[in-house]
């Protein structure tokens, strides 16, 4: 294993499910109870030509290295690239020049994502964390915009960070590296901010297929007030997504919903009022509705029995309060278990069908996020658990 000396990166070249699937992995995220290998202090890791602690490990034939463990200990910090899958060394006293992990002065291959900024968050560091979703490389994705990140509005004019709002639409570069994590997490190179929507967070009324599209009324006229609901016109422009920026059918969406709209700003003077709709975000558990109550209660009775050995005691989550979710197996991000699970969940993706997960709040979340179970949504078959941080 080389080192740029001038860059002070290592790069590690695998497969997702190579990484994923090592000892590091299993450590730090809790998937499995148990991973046998061999410890091969023999061979040797070097870093600019010197030797290092770290040991490989030999699983099945394959090498490993416990890198989330080592990396601070060699003064790095471990970074996962999405878009070429690999493992980055980013060295902590070089810093990364751009807050990108860059900092050799060459142009970086950035990501891009264009959405909606659904939350903003201000960092003690005078930064900002934006929780982002649409489309692009990824679908979801937490940029943090500081001092290094371009800023500018539609038209290229240089804007504060203060100009940052939740409901703006969004065009992001970011990367080239991301935080081994779901949501991803990264740095945003370039940030352009476009319309600021109008947010209405309701229960959908009606909705309708229209000859020029979709129409969905959100909210019911209270004590007189007509202008608590109002009428939304879906286009081409406009996207409807799950809490993970997934595309959702609107052949799915049924009267009782609970959604979260962006739309307008301009809207009409009429009762109630009409504008243009651009985001319609539905939960997760808003879309499990169409499980019924005593199979979303057969699936939390199957996860419980799959918790992996230990984790009992950190649950915060009861048995029956458990988040049951559908979601499309293509966009998961679950680890299977077992080889014949990585067969069915490759047919599921192939078949464009579904998983169940059900969800576990625990006292580790801050550390590794909630632990959520994945089941096949057809047979029920145990597949894995989603990869925590």
């Amino acid at each position: 294993m080389n080192m740029n000396k001038n860059k002070k990166k290592i790069v590690i070249i695998a497969t997702l499910a190579g990484l994923l699937g090592s000892a590091v992995a299993a450590e730090a995220s809790g998937l499995f109870d148990k991973v046998s290998g061999i410890v091969r202090s023999d061979i040797k890791v070097l870093v600019d030509g010197k030797d290092t602690i770290l040991e490989p490990v030999f699983i099945n034939g394959q090498a490993y290295l416990p890198a989330k463990k080592e990396a601070a200990a060699l003064g790095y910090d471990v970074y996962y690239n999405a878009k070429d899958k690999s493992l980055s060394f980013t060295s902590k006293d070089e810093g990364n020049g751009n807050g990108s992990g860059n900092g050799s002065g060459e142009e970086a291959n950035y990501m891009t994502l264009s959405g909606i900024i659904r939350g903003v968050t201000q960092l003690p560091s005078g930064g900002y964390q934006l929780d982002v979703v649409g489309r692009g490389t990824n679908r979801w994705v937490i940029l943090t915009v500081d001092k290094d990140t371009k800023l500018t509005d539609a038209n290229g004019k240089v804007v504060d960070m203060t100009a940052i709002k939740a409901g703006t639409d969004i065009i992001a570069e970011y990367g080239p590296v991301m935080a081994l994590s779901y949501p991803g997490q990264s740095h945003a190179a370039k940030v352009t901010l476009g319309v600021e929507h109008l947010m209405k967070e309701d229960v959908i009324q009606k909705v309708e297929h229209t000859n020029d599209g979709w129409q969905v009324v959100l909210g019911e006229a209270k004590d007189g007030d007509s202008l608590s609901s109002v009428v939304l016109n879906a286009g081409k422009e406009t996207s409807v997504i799950d809490g993970e920026g997934q595309p959702v059918e609107w052949e799915s969406l049924k009267a009782g919903m609970k959604v979260r709209a962006y739309y307008g700003p301009m809207m009409t003077k009429s009762i109630p009022p009409i504008s243009p709709l651009f985001y319609l975000i539905v939960p997760g558990n808003a879309i499990s509705d169409s499980l019924s109550p005593a199979a979303q209660s057969e699936f939390r009775t199957l996860a419980w029995s799959k918790l992996p050995e230990g984790q009992a005691q950190h649950l915060k989550t009861k048995q029956d309060e458990a988040v049951v979710e559908l979601v499309n197996a293509a966009d998961s991000g679950v680890m299977a278990t077992t080889d014949e699970a990585k067969k069915l969940l490759q047919a599921t993706k192939d078949n464009g069908g579904k998983l169940v997960t059900v969800t576990y709040t625990t006292d580790q979340d801050e550390l590794l996020g909630p632990l959520t179970v994945v089941f096949d949504l057809d047979t029920k078959t145990f597949i894995g658990y989603n990869i925590r941080k």
